[in-house]
């Protein structure tokens, strides 16, 4: 049995028509739920009533430990792809739905039919879990099987519009997926070329504010995972290895290791802030389903920065980040909605701390001019926190930023710094990402654009197309001079006709094209055409190389 657990805000469903050979006959034909436990679950073969219940045993538990009053069970045949029979499986299905449990609401969605949806999910670290439970309750091993090594193409995603960024990757050649590395990346020359690019931005930025870079290792002792608690709350979601009489684990978070090199010395209060950024690998386990090209992968890169500082810096160290995720995101043109989370039902430590906590955040808000929203009761249990909303050129939402105030890791790492009073006192960690995960922004953007990236950020940024064989010579000399300026320019001085040159550079969204032929040649000079289609004519090179290089340097986004 596959289920992805959401803790989530709000869902809405909405039965479109029936897609099973059996179905369950239903009178309401939609539903809206708030805060809730929702479990996508697909019922495969061998899947038992046994399991089923302790499915839901284990969904119970933690909905009791979140104080969420709702259970929503969701049929979902989409995790797996070793289903079972329709009926059995709605018998199973029906079978997890007695529960009689005191505070728990259960809802659930009729088994076989299509579903319009819409889903919200908190964004506290536990709120996405993948699960795959097995006859003893815990995750399954897959049998060994051979593998395709073939890429996975497009005719494999079913239905998907053109604007979907895996269309519009594989158009562009961006990256792919392979089979024998589920869910995870490879990055094509000029794919990675933008996630290059969107690191290279932020360290430029984090620059101006005094971060320093870090890098830790990717496999750890589960012992730090037991002192972070991740080990309890997270295991089912970590890539863990077994050597000798140690158990190790692939990171699936920086913060742990980062604290490592904090208490790898003494601290006093002159030196900080201390801010560190990293850009490490990390590593998720989810069930192969829940995944969807670069929105969710199990290897990703987070552009993460944990800022250690006294709870007297608090307040001013959160104004600061609030300019930093202003300066990102006014870039790409993004309006942003700022989401302030308050302490939860359950948390750690006292509520004089968190009242202060949440004090400095509102006042760092305030000061900065900025809008935001409160979700009662929503922060992580060990800080409030704020989360940021962008909005795409298509108008929907995406969650990417999140500042989070740490007062619970310094304490169980047992980490300190020396006051001006001369006695040892505890720091609070901010733990904060802009971008989030570098995959799922790349994605954005591809889709934000449509394909068509600021020139800073496109792969190849001017395309050299000759008109004839006779101007081939002068169109090499003019792409050594454009590569010479340290523009990623590609040259085509193949015997294709000129329209279906341009096709070709049209169709991999290349922002420009300097076009030569023997006119051109004679007179020093270039035709200059854009993606739209919008040409000049007669130019000299060295103007247009000026434009080209204060474009990329202002970052200007495309008309």
């Amino acid at each position: 049995m596959r289920i992805l657990q959401l803790d989530v805000k709000s869902m809405d469903y909405e039965l479109i028509a029936p897609e099973a050979s059996e179905y369950e006959k239903s009178e309401e034909k939609a539903k809206h739920i708030e805060n809730a436990l929702v479990l996508l679950t697909t019922i495969e073969k061998g899947d038992t009533p046994e399991i089923a219940r302790k499915a839901v045993d284990a969904a119970i538990e933690f909905a009791k430990r979140q104080k969420l009053e709702k259970l929503v069970l969701y049929p979902f045949a989409h995790l797996g792809d070793n289903l079972e029979e329709p009926k059995k499986a709605m018998e199973i299905f029906k079978g997890m739905r007695e529960i009689d449990e005191p505070g728990i609401d259960v809802v659930y969605a009729p088994f076989g039919w299509n579903k319009k949806w819409r889903i919200e999910i908190k964004g506290h670290p536990l709120a996405e879990q993948s699960k795959h439970y097995g006859p003893e309750g815990e995750v399954k091993k897959e049998k060994r099987r051979k593998l395709d090594l073939s890429i996975v193409k497009k005719s494999d995603w079913n239905g998907l519009p053109e604007s979907d960024h895996r269309n519009l990757g594989e158009a562009m050649d961006l990256y792919s997926y392979q089979e024998v590395s589920p869910s995870m990346v490879y990055w094509h020359p000029h794919g990675l070329i933008i996630y290059r690019e969107l690191k290279n931005f932020i360290r430029e930025i984090e620059s101006l504010y005094d971060y320093k870079e870090i890098s830790t290792p990717a496999l750890a002792n589960v012992a730090l995972w037991h002192v972070s608690g991740h080990i309890d709350f997270y295991r089912e979601n970590m890539f863990l290895v077994d050597e000798g009489a140690d158990q190790l684990g692939l990171k699936p978070m920086n913060c742990p290791s980062t604290i490592l090199i904090y208490k790898s010395k003494r601290w006093s209060y002159k030196e900080l802030p201390f801010r560190t950024a990293i850009f490490d690998k990390l590593y998720r386990r989810e069930v192969s389903g829940a995944l969807s090209g670069l929105f969710r992968v199990q290897e990703l890169t987070q552009d993460d920065g944990h800022i250690f500082v006294s709870r007297e810096g608090v307040e001013a160290e959160m104004g600061l980040m609030l300019e930093f995720v202003d300066k990102v995101y006014k870039t790409f043109g993004l309006k942003y909605h700022a989401k302030l989370s308050t302490m939860p039902d359950e948390h750690m430590g006292d509520e004089k701390l968190w009242d202060e906590a949440q004090n400095a955040i509102k006042n760092a808000l305030e000061s900065n001019h900025m809008e935001y929203e409160v979700k009662e009761k929503e922060g992580a249990f060990y800080g409030p926190k704020i989360d940021f909303d962008i909005e795409d050129s298509q108008k929907r939402l995406w969650q990417c930023a999140t500042i989070q105030l740490d007062y619970q890791l310094p304490m169980r790492f047992g980490i300190s710094f020396t006051g001006e009073d001369g006695k040892e006192h505890t720091p609070v960690i901010i733990h904060r990402a802009v971008l989030g995960s570098i995959e799922r922004f790349t994605a954005i953007m591809v889709e934000h654009y449509g394909g068509k990236l600021p020139l800073w950020l496109a792969p190849v940024q001017v395309k050299v197309i000759s008109l004839s064989e006779s101007s081939s010579k002068y169109a090499e000399s003019v792409y050594k001079k454009l590569k010479e300026s340290k523009l990623r320019a590609e040259v085509d001085v193949s015997d294709k006709k000129l329209e279906k040159k341009i096709r070709e550079a049209q169709l991999a969204k290349v922002p420009y094209m300097v076009i030569v032929g023997q006119k051109e040649q004679e007179k020093g000079l270039v035709s200059v055409r854009d993606r739209n289609g919008k040409q000049d004519n007669g130019l000299k090179l060295e103007s247009v190389i000026a434009s080209m290089k204060k474009e990329i340097e202002e970052r200007r986004n495309p008309e």
